[in-house]
């Protein structure tokens, strides 16, 4: 059995939403997959689609009924404009949602970029027992929402808690 404090390497999905972007420019799902491959994880799907809620839906469905998939970060479509609609499409799928991530995203981003950081509608939660993370489209925000929030929590030698260590309580 795995001790508490040892590293459990997790299997993580990206998905990137833009109307813009091609395999070619998505330089924050480069980014993110890299970074958590790079931190031990596994990459286990990746997906690029445009700012569509019924698309977004059923990736993102077809990774949560998915048992070997553990965790989901999608990056992009969580601004204000017309297309953007990743919280719209997303939200309606989780158990529960973790308020926390969003807050202490805006707040870490606030001293980052100052105000601008209150049009991130960013959010994280639960959804059938797989983690789900939602960041701005901008490779920045993706490196602040790695490097200061998801990569320790989804390591389990961060002290005195993390979401990594939950995993096999999730269904309870």
């Amino acid at each position: 059995m795995t001790a508490a404090h040892d590293f459990k390497p997790l299997a993580l999905c990206v998905l990137t939403v833009s109307d813009s972007r091609t395999p070619d420019t998505d330089t924050s799902g480069d980014y993110l997959a890299g970074a958590l491959v790079d931190a031990g994880h596994a990459l286990a799907g990746r997906a690029l689609l445009p700012d569509d809620k019924y698309r977004l839906r059923a990736q993102v469905s077809q990774w949560i009924a998915d048992d070997g998939v553990e965790g989901i970060i999608v990056t992009g479509g969580t601004g204000f404009t017309g297309r953007d609609s990743t919280p719209e499409a997303l939200l309606p799928l989780l158990d529960k949602v973790m308020d926390g991530f969003g807050e202490l995203f805006r707040a870490i981003s606030f001293e980052e970029i100052g105000t601008s950081t209150l049009q991130s509608r960013a959010f994280a939660g639960l959804a059938n027992g797989t983690f789900l993370f939602a960041l701005p489209g901008s490779t920045s925000a993706c490196r602040t929402g790695w490097e200061k929030i998801i990569r320790a929590q989804l390591d389990a030698r961060t002290k005195p808690c993390n979401l990594a260590n939950l995993r096999p309580r999730l269904k309870e």
